[in-house]
């Protein structure tokens, strides 16, 4: 029975990556077009996120927002899969034998999803140097980055939604699939949103080292992080914090939505 569901766990996270582009591409196409356009020496090009999101309906259709979404779709789909199916695998793994305890436990959530992060950031990192030289340049922050992050996330998902859960059946008795929809929007905004307030710095550190043109330039996130601080502050860690969050609570709302109706659908058993 376990061999037979075990492949529906990375099913289910394939079609929580697939939401993910579904809704965070867009996000991404705007971010992108205003950095790019509104950096020109011709002048501002759009005034912000919702003219330009107007301007590419205008004129190029939904289809502009999806711009080199094949790529993602397949990227994404593909890390996700990976992402949920050893979170749900390992978790199933060291729940075993306290079933009775439906409360979040740190001591499994931490190191399922750290190690599920861990293992996607070996696909990450040449995913996300293929315009850059050094395959895996960055490869230790971008572990950093995903092992942390995914265990922030998934721990923060776990709670609100287990909170959640105890006060709407405490609440109301017409609990119904409605109500678990509204709690995977909040709980996984919530958990995207987390993910990048505590590593965002080393996203920040990851860019710097991988677009650095001198191969004898420091690798170290630490060091990095540390003569940023000395130049700009501690605000220079969360530098593009706000086109991140704003992306970040929808798209995860979206996989969290997708990945818990996938395990229902395909009838996944959890403790």
């Amino acid at each position: 029975m376990a061999e037979t569901s075990s492949y529906k766990d990375y099913v289910a996270g394939l079609l929580a990556g697939l939401a993910t582009v579904a809704i965070g591409h867009p996000f991404d196409t705007v971010k992108v077009k205003l950095q790019k356009h509104n950096t020109e020496a011709y002048g501002i090009k759009y005034r912000n996120g919702l003219h330009c999101t107007a301007r590419v309906l205008k004129t190029e259709g939904v289809k502009g927002l999806y711009r080199g979404a094949t790529s993602s779709f397949v990227g994404v789909a593909f890390e996700s899969s990976l992402l949920f199916g050893i979170y749900s695998q390992m978790k199933q793994s060291l729940q075993k034998g306290n079933s009775q305890n439906s409360k979040p436990d740190l001591h499994v959530i931490v190191p399922s999803a750290a190690y599920g992060g861990g293992v996607i950031s070996f696909v990450l990192c040449p995913s996300e140097l293929v315009k850059v030289q050094g395959i895996f340049r960055g490869g230790y922050t971008t572990f950093l980055r995903e092992s942390i992050g995914n265990a922030v996330f998934f721990s923060v998902y776990e709670y609100v939604k287990y909170y959640m859960h105890l006060q709407f059946k405490s609440s109301s008795s017409n609990y119904n699939n409605l109500i678990d929809v509204g709690t995977g929007i909040l709980s996984g905004g919530l958990g995207g949103v987390a993910f990048w307030c505590t590593v965002l710095p080393l996203d920040v550190a990851k860019t710097v080292i991988q677009i650095a043109s001198d191969r004898s330039s420091p690798r170290n996130p630490f060091h990095i992080l540390n003569s940023i601080y000395k130049r700009t502050g501690f605000l220079g860690f969360y530098t593009g914090l706000g086109p991140t969050i704003v992306r970040a609570f929808p798209a995860n709302a979206a996989a969290i939505v997708t990945w818990e109706l996938a395990v229902k659908l395909l009838g996944i058993k959890r403790d």
